[in-house]
């Protein structure tokens, strides 16, 4: 489809967001320093300025801020403007405790931080709310027809009817198999030969060649004939052979690169977020919770059975590379640890143990593997390695997990796939719910995932034993 306005409606995103950012800075600037902004002392926040406005064009460039600002849905806009902004302040604040020449104080940066954050994240609602009702306006409608037949057909149509913000307009198809697009329910126009003569009575902008490839030469002929009378023609392959769910689609020259799942994470900017979370949120637990809970727990350990206080176990990690996971040991020193899971009244798991696996207390020591980088506060729990080689064989995609950074807490266990798997059902479950995450991660996301975990710790889990 072709919008009219989309540069003009581009650079006004551009030209406001740095607006507000300037509009920001020199508004707190006025409170931090008396004097004018002209003056030679306030040199260095000019300097400053100027940086802190190339860090907002290096994030909103690292998210893609300004792409698409009229087709990409609302949910994805405010995300991306609440990345860029998250970038912006991590930069922020490691400028002021590198650099504190440039005289900026934290003050400054939080106040004119919250600030914009707020204008940005306004604005950015208006627009969205404008361009609901204004996108017909700023769009090119087009009749369009469809060419082919079978199930990408029939979804194609009910996308492009379900979609009218596209701005396509279906007049009908033209297929060989008319029978078949009867029993379909489907505008049938003709057949395939009939396209282009109606096509060139009717004002028909655009042609979906949804062609089989067994009808290739077919295929080709209908885009000489487009080229011919400057009709578009878009090709429409079938690719649910090979997927049944969205897909990725990039574009390497003129090679169609597909992807079958799409992965935020795989964007740096989202997972320098996640990692400064991971960082910030372990450090926070370490010195506030386990600078003190780690002593008091260990004395209990120690006096209740034999053995070390933590419990170290190879378990796989991201791209399956083996780290030790920590635990506060639960059971009493036996062989079986590295090959059989914890069962409803094992009678390895101490008195102590058993309490600390109730309340989810054992995974804590695992925010020292979160400092280090082996884990995720949020992510799919790690397994045993024997665990891993056994699944891999018996589950399809249960090594995709591995994409991922392992976590404490994940979307499988808030939502009940935690505990023992003695079913592969239950495994099955359980990764299905880590490939929902790995496609659908968000910071928010994260958040709710730790805030249902704290909330089940909290009230009990009846698959914690």
């Amino acid at each position: 489809m072709t919008y009219k306005y989309a540069t003009f409606v581009k650079w006004i995103n551009v030209v406001s967001d740095y607006l507000l950012l300037n509009l920001s800075l020199c508004l707190f600037f006025t409170f931090e320093c008396p004097h004018s902004f002209w003056d030679s002392t306030s040199e260095n926040y000019r300097l400053s300025f100027l940086i802190l406005n190339l860090i907002w064009f290096y994030c909103s460039s690292l998210v893609r801020q300004y792409e698409n600002v009229i087709i990409r849905e609302a949910i994805p806009t405010v995300k991306v403007t609440i990345s860029a902004l998250t970038i912006y302040l991590l930069a922020g604040l490691a400028m002021v405790v590198a650099f504190p020449k440039f005289s900026l104080s934290l003050s400054f940066l939080l106040s004119s931080f919250v600030f914009y954050a707020i204008l940005i994240l306004f604005i950015k609602v208006t627009f969205l709310a404008i361009r609901k009702s204004r996108r017909r306006f700023w769009q090119e409608s087009k009749k369009v027809v469809i060419v082919g037949g079978g199930a990408v057909v029939m979804d194609l149509y009910k996308y492009i009817n379900e979609n009218p913000h596209l701005g396509y307009m279906v007049e009908g198809m033209f297929d060989d198999d008319l029978l078949q697009q009867k029993e379909a329910n489907l505008k049938i126009l003709g057949k395939v030969d009939d396209c282009f003569n109606y096509v060139l009575t009717n004002n028909v902008k655009e042609v979906f060649n949804a062609l089989p490839m067994h009808a290739f030469d077919k295929a080709q002929k209908l885009m000489e004939e487009a080229d011919k009378h400057l009709i578009r023609c878009r090709l429409v392959p079938d690719v649910k052979a090979f997927f049944d769910k969205n897909i990725l689609l990039e574009v390497y020259g003129y090679m169609p690169i597909l992807t079958p799942r799409k992965e935020p994470l795989d964007n740096k900017a989202n997972e320098i977020i996640k990692r400064c979370f991971d960082i910030a949120f372990s450090l926070l637990v370490i010195l506030l919770l386990l600078s003190w809970l780690v002593p008091l727990v260990g004395i209990m350990i120690k006096l209740e059975s034999k053995g070390p206080v933590f419990f170290k176990q190879l378990r796989s990690g991201k791209g399956n590379k083996a780290f030790y996971c920590l635990k506060f040991r639960s059971m009493h020193l036996n062989n079986e640890s590295d090959s059989k899971q914890a069962v409803k009244g094992d009678k390895r798991i101490t008195r102590v143990g058993a309490f600390l696996r109730k309340t989810s207390m054992d995974e804590l020591p695992q925010f020292f593997n979160v400092l280090m980088g082996d884990m995720s506060v949020v992510g799919p729990r790690p397994h045993m390695l024997q665990h891993t080689r056994d699944y891999s064989v018996l589950i399809n995609n249960f090594m995709v997990r591995h994409f991922l950074t392992p976590g404490i807490t994940g979307w499988a266990q808030v939502n009940g796939f935690r505990g023992e798997t003695r079913e592969t059902d239950a495994m099955s479950k359980r990764v299905e719910a880590d490939l929902w995450y790995l496609e659908n991660w968000s910071l928010l996301l994260d958040l709710k995932i730790i805030f249902l975990t704290i909330w089940q710790g909290i009230r009990g889990d009846e698959n914690a034993w």
